[in-house]
């Protein structure tokens, strides 16, 4: 049983039962206790004026003296024809004088007048229920008159309506057709409403059920389960919050795939990046070693040379990691300062001007120096807009073209970096700003960088509020470009 409640059906459709149980109980015991007013309503309405024609035919009894002997004859011979009321007579202070009964049946001897002078003013609101003297503490339906008995004595004729049959009638009705209808149209209602509300309960919850397998294959590794939409309830609403929530975590699963491919890859790149310096530098450096007092001054020179340059080469991966780290954990930040962005770029462009000459590249620049001051941390520009050089020149061939241009864009100044070399396939264009990633696989140095001199212009441009955009078509070259805000 335990087990069974559990369930979201079986827990809500014992609670609407229970009510439903409930209101049917409510129901029929409101419908005998009308039935049982209308009757005594009904009563009382239509023998409202039984007591004062008892009255009139009983007054010859009542000149002179309480004739009960002669009231007696009377009576018995209207309990002939009506057996269902009670005779009694009352002084003007409510004591019972006379009845008609068997004295061991009449329990109490005073009658509360309240409801009897309620009676009297014609009320409207019937039933008016009096004392009952065969049962203290009931109440029943009566009629009532004022009578003038003996010498002049005032006093009420009391005549209770229904009586002991009344009773019997009251337990009847409880039985009647009309309360058996009652209760098994209610019943019938019930078993259908119940019925009903079950059939309901289970098409809601079914929708529950659905979005309960759902989460399990996905808690099950399939991550493309997804739960289909077909109302904007709030139902709906929890299926769509599901779909959104696991279309994250499937981005963010990519994501962390790709990333630890690239961690791969950066793990290949940079250990072929340090090995190949390395070796070389252990090769000459045992050739010089092995060769002492052989080489000529100008081998020497040759081997440092080719020494340095593998170190230098050293260095300038390391710097970019540490650079990079240093990036991603918020350890530096831009202080902004005003500038000429144009004197900037001219003084970068010059310092790349021997390494283009030396690829037989032709590097140019488009520049107004008249253009305001931007505001921003002059070493980072720096260091972002030598990075968008050198990557512009590591992948465009011989013959090439590089042109830097800076302009106004707006309420901004624009830098643009374009190339006339191998360009981007669309694929990978999305990728391009990743760290470690480059679009050209080769591992010497020559096919490529470590695939960080973009990672870290665009970290530097996020911490000024600015981003990096790029255009590209393959084989024709790629337009690399950002903005900086104008000093105010």
């Amino acid at each position: 049983m335990s087990r069974l409640f559990q369930h979201l059906y079986w827990k809500i459709s014992a609670v609407f039962l229970c009510l439903l149980l409930a209101l049917g109980v409510v129901l029929t015991v409101l419908s005998v206790h009308s039935a049982v007013n209308f009757l005594r309503e009904t009563d009382q309405q239509l023998n409202r004026n039984l007591a004062r024609d008892l009255a009139q035919e009983l007054n010859p009894y009542l000149r002179d003296t309480l004739n009960v002997r002669g009231i007696e004859a009377s009576f018995h011979h209207l309990m002939v024809m009506n057996p269902r009321v009670e005779l009694y007579f009352l002084d003007e202070t409510g004591h019972i004088v006379a009845f008609f009964a068997a004295p061991e049946k009449v329990k109490r001897q005073t009658v509360d007048l309240q409801p009897v002078h309620h009676f009297l003013t014609k009320s409207e609101n019937l039933p008016v229920l009096g004392d009952d003297p065969r049962r203290p503490g009931r109440k029943k339906p009566f009629s009532v008159t004022h009578i003038t008995y003996g010498q002049n004595k005032q006093g009420y004729l009391y005549v209770i309506l229904g009586g002991e049959e009344f009773d019997t009638a009251s337990d009847m009705i409880k039985g009647s057709y009309i309360v058996r209808t009652t209760v098994v149209g209610l019943g019938v209602t019930i078993f259908f409403t119940g019925l009903v509300g079950l059939i309901g309960f289970a098409f809601l919850t079914k929708r529950f059920r659905r979005m309960t397998a759902a989460v399990r294959k996905f808690e099950h590794g399939d991550l493309r389960e997804r739960i289909a939409v077909h109302s904007q309830d709030e139902i709906g609403q929890l299926a769509n919050a599901f779909n959104q929530m696991a279309n994250t975590i499937e981005e963010n699963m990519e994501e962390l795939q790709r990333t630890d491919r690239l961690r791969r890859e950066l793990v290949a790149n940079i250990s072929h990046d340090l090995r190949s310096p390395l070796a070389s530098m252990q090769g000459y450096l045992e050739t010089i070693q092995m060769k002492e007092g052989v080489l000529s001054a100008q081998e020497h020179q040759k081997y440092f040379r080719i020494i340095f340059d593998n170190t230098r080469q050293l260095s300038e991966l390391v710097d970019e990691l540490f650079e990079l780290s240093k990036l991603d954990a918020n350890q530096v930040q831009p202080h902004a300062e005003a500038f000429s962005l144009a004197e900037l770029t001219q003084d970068v462009v010059m310092k790349f001007r021997p390494k283009a000459e030396k690829l037989n590249i032709k590097l140019e620049m488009v520049l107004d120096k008249t253009l305001p001051s931007v505001y921003a941390d002059i070493g980072m520009i720096e260091r972002a807009l030598c990075n968008l050089i050198d990557n512009a020149l590591q992948y465009t061939p011989e013959n090439g073209v590089v042109e830097v241009k800076v302009f106004r864009k707006e309420q901004n100044i624009r830098v643009t970096v374009e190339d006339t070399g191998y360009g981007i396939p669309e694929e990978e264009i999305p990728f391009i700003f990743d760290r470690f990633y480059r679009v050209d696989k080769s591992r010497t140095r020559t096919g490529g960088g470590t695939g960080l001199g973009l990672a870290i212009a665009k970290k530097i441009l996020e911490l000024h509020q600015k981003t990096i955009f790029i255009k590209s078509v393959l084989n024709q070259g790629t337009t690399l470009w950002f903005d900086l805000n104008v000093v105010r």
